[in-house]
């Protein structure tokens, strides 16, 4: 009989999970801080430890190296700093991460797709699950007190790029637009219609993930803007449009010294930029912006284009597209051209059947 076995530091929530997920033989319980060996020969691995500290840690790889071999899924529920978790999970090896309060039922359905064979990569479920976990990595990223660090970046931008190749970017986008931040929703869309771009342009993997961390850390400065400003409900005034465009500036000045390569300091400090030079914060043009910046541009201003926002109703794609058209010489026109098989991948089915 195939078994998952539930790695705990807390026997009595570890058998309230048990009681969730329906019970029975195949649910088998393991003390990480016990006495006895775990068990071996797992079909599903659950870890459900609510301080990660290094001794926990330690443990847990070592549980893990007896429990289940290089095939058997591991699921990592999180608990607290979900950001800092899901690093740790990553580390672990972890096939899928949760956040310990999740729903019963999603959790429910989470087992399940890891302990059967064949999942569809376009399940809902495990679209969802892909976006919250980016949503979390992204949490920790966002913060106006320090630098994100580069572990928690390249965590985040990974987990995006593997959610476009598995589904499609319009379900994507309807993922992400249920959060409720709206700068998180605005970076994990442009984040995730980076990674189709580059997908579209037939990018190799290592330059994708460059791509799509960029359009991931683009907004980073709006971290240190006035919430006031940030989440404000309408229009901003001449004067808080004046702090709002600062944070290109104040990105690039966080990033700075923290081992970022010049490209993605690019795209923090560059992306209002337009090839005719009417950009800020440094009126650059043409050859002084470079492909990685224009791409993303492309993507920042879409993005923004489509979603809603308390004050303005979603553009629709192909309205939108067309703005992306009419921008001229503001835009690189062969980019612009390239994007428009990612842009209509946006649309809702119905209408595309009907184009």
């Amino acid at each position: 009989m195939s078994r998952t076995v539930i790695l705990t530091d807390d026997l009595g929530r570890g058998e309230r999970l048990i009681r969730n997920l329906g019970g029975g033989p195949s649910l088998v319980l393991h003390d990480l801080y016990g006495d006895a060996e775990p068990p071996t020969g797992a079909a599903l691995v659950i870890s459900d430890v609510s301080a990660l500290t290094s001794d926990a840690v330690l443990r847990l790889r070592r549980a893990l190296a007896a429990t289940r071999d290089k095939t058997t899924p591991f699921l990592a529920l999180i608990h607290g700093n979900l950001g800092r978790g899901e690093i740790q999970a990553t580390a672990l090896g972890a096939t899928r991460i949760l956040p310990a309060s999740a729903a019963t039922a999603l959790l429910v359905k989470a087992v399940a797709g890891l302990s059967t064979t064949g999942r569809r990569p376009d399940d809902p479920t495990d679209l969802w699950r892909c976006a919250e976990e980016a949503r979390c990595a992204f949490t920790a990223i966002f913060r106006g007190d320090a630098a994100p660090s580069a572990a928690i970046v390249d965590a985040g931008t990974t987990i995006v790029n593997r959610a476009i190749r598995e589904s499609k970017v319009r379900d994507w986008l309807d993922v992400v637009a249920g959060f409720d931040d709206v700068t998180h929703r605005h970076c994990l869309a442009v984040a995730g219609l980076a990674a189709a771009f580059a997908q579209s342009l037939g990018l190799n993997e290592a330059d994708a993930h460059h791509l799509t961390k960029g359009a991931l850390l683009h907004d980073i400065g709006k971290s240190r803007i006035p919430l006031a400003i940030l989440n404000k409900p309408a229009p901003l005034t001449p004067e808080e449009r004046v702090e709002m465009d600062r944070h290109p500036s104040i990105g690039h000045g966080m990033l700075i010294g923290g081992g970022y390569d010049a490209g993605t300091l690019a795209v923090v400090r560059s992306h209002h930029e337009f090839l005719d030079g009417s950009g800020y914060p440094d009126g650059l043009r043409a050859a002084e912006i470079s492909d990685l910046v224009r791409l993303i541009t492309i993507c920042d201003i879409f993005a923004a284009l489509i979603e809603a926002r308390p004050y303005k109703a979603p553009k629709p794609v192909r309205e939108a597209y067309a703005i992306l058209e009419k921008m001229g010489p503001k835009l690189d026109a062969d980019l612009v051209r390239a994007f428009r098989q990612v842009a209509f991948a946006c649309e809702q089915p119905s209408l595309r059947a009907s184009a």
